[in-house]
This record gives C-alpha cells, structure tokens and sequence, in this order.
C-alpha cells in the first residue's frame, strides 16, 4: 500500500507492506500528472516501512525512469536497507536528478526544501 502527498513541484510517497506493481502505476499516473502541468518535480519515496517490493516493481521503475531521465530535480530515499540504498544508486544511471538517501523522512524533507 502506499500514501502519495503532492505539492507544488514535490511528491511524497509512503509505502507500507509490500510494493505492488499496482502502487507503483498510481505512483506513475500522479507523477506523469505533476510534470505535465508543473515541469520537473521533486520526490520523496519514504522506504522505512516498506516489506518488500515485486520483481514488476523493479521493472517498471527502471521503464518509467529512462522515459522521465529530465523530469526530476531532486530524488530523496528514506531507507535502512542496504538493498534499497544500492538500488537508488544504481537508478542514478538513468535520471539526471540528484539523488540522496536518508536514514528518516524528517531529513529527507528538510533536504527537499532548501533551495536547489
């Protein structure tokens, strides 16, 4: 299940329990929404209480992130999995968008806000 909470230029999402490939498209039709009426958004995917993830999921992000390479400005991963870590460093390769990984939301958040 995730929570997605969107902002002028910035979107939040939480998951809890598993990552379904469900999830992930009403991640993608928020997300596709934002860049065409705002341009290049910021994320923040809050990981921490995330399950696990299906192998779909994995596949549809790398898809969704060579089609959207440019339309990120800044990425922020809230994790304690080393897995998830690796896994945000490697989607660095396909986005233009920093991408930073955090060990709580708070100060994923606080990152998000200073000035770019």
């Amino acid at each position: 299940m995730i929570v997605i909470d969107h902002q002028k230029e910035r979107v939040n999402v939480t998951v809890f329990g598993e990552f379904t490939l469900a999830d992930y498209r009403e991640f993608e039709e928020v997300v596709n929404y934002k860049i065409r009426f705002e341009g290049p958004v910021d994320l923040l995917f809050d990981l921490s209480q995330m399950a696990g993830l299906t192998l779909d999921v994995m596949w549809e992000e790398i898809k969704f992130s060579r089609q959207h390479a440019n339309d990120f400005r800044r990425v922020a991963v809230v994790t304690d999995s080393q897995w998830v870590t690796w896994s945000a460093w490697l989607s660095q390769t396909f986005v233009e968008a920093d991408v930073e990984v955090f060990d709580t939301a708070a100060a994923a958040s606080e990152w998000l806000d200073r000035p770019a």
